[in-house]
């Protein structure tokens, strides 16, 4: 019984995936659905194997990827360092909280024609919006992850005499470094969104103008297969950024809960 709880999620996971596609293929063939709204997953699964067989294909995936690490590795850079100068000065969080605080309401999507104008219809401009996007929740958890060290800690450190760099690399960036990685899990997801959006609406590359050019074409089950493409690369970025925390926060609670668990 115990083994079975433990390994139930790689029966239950596929069983259900199995179940939805099921349920989509019956409804679309129950109801007659028209491909041209609605294709069966064994079309979508027929156009997924013509454009991966095709090698004009690569080079979006390619673009797609580029992009999406290039502005999450941006992103990272700048949310944590700010995160970090912001978490240490209470005095400069709270002068530019309302600043950043009305950058997060700001709809960034509004901001790719400006950004199109400012760096063309290259690549530029979607790996830029792919770091907006990523750069708010890094930069939030790093502000929390350096905020929330016990203060009893940093008694210790005050105790042994330690210097702000010594207090900062070896009690606060250990303490942010799960909450950093829980901003970069986020940040991922975002950042890939950013850089497909930012293709949709100007650009002749990525997975993002491949979808868009189905859609011109009315190719609904092309455009059904580039999503699933989107989906399986957007899950893949994801599930590195999880075993990043793993290699990276081996003590963490979290991780060591979710060993025991496996």
């Amino acid at each position: 019984m115990r083994f079975f709880r433990r390994h139930a999620n790689w029966v239950a996971t596929p069983l259900l995936l199995l179940l939805l596609l099921w349920l989509w293929d019956w409804y679309v063939r129950a109801f007659g659905v028209s491909p041209l709204v609605l294709p069966r997953p064994a079309q979508v699964w027929n156009s997924a194997q013509g454009l991966l067989t095709d090698p004009k294909t690569l080079p979006h995936v390619w673009a797609t990827l580029y992009e999406t690490l290039l502005g999450f590795a941006i992103a990272i850079v700048v949310g944590v360092t700010l995160g970090a100068v912001l978490g240490k000065t209470r005095w400069l969080e709270r002068t530019l909280n309302p600043f950043i605080v009305g950058l997060q309401v700001m709809p960034k999507i509004a901001l790719v024609p400006l950004f199109i104008i400012w760096f063309g219809f290259g690549p530029t401009s979607k790996i830029v919006m792919a770091a907006v996007l990523a750069f708010f929740p890094i930069m939030t958890n790093t502000i929390l992850g350096i905020k929330s060290v016990d203060r009893g800690h940093r008694d210790v450190m005050t105790s042994l005499n330690a210097t702000r760099w010594q207090t900062f690399r070896d009690m606060e960036l250990p303490n942010a470094l799960p909450f950093m990685l829980t901003g970069m899990e986020v940040g991922i997801v975002l950042a890939i969104i950013g850089a497909i959006v930012g293709e949709y609406l100007g650009g002749s590359t990525g997975l993002g103008h491949l979808a868009v050019a189905t859609l011109n074409a009315f190719d609904v089950q092309g455009m059904f297969a580039v999503i699933a493409m989107l989906t399986v690369i957007g899950f893949a970025l994801y599930f590195a950024v999880v075993m990043l925390r793993r290699f990276v926060t081996p003590w963490h609670e979290a991780v060591l809960i979710g060993k025991q668990q496996d």
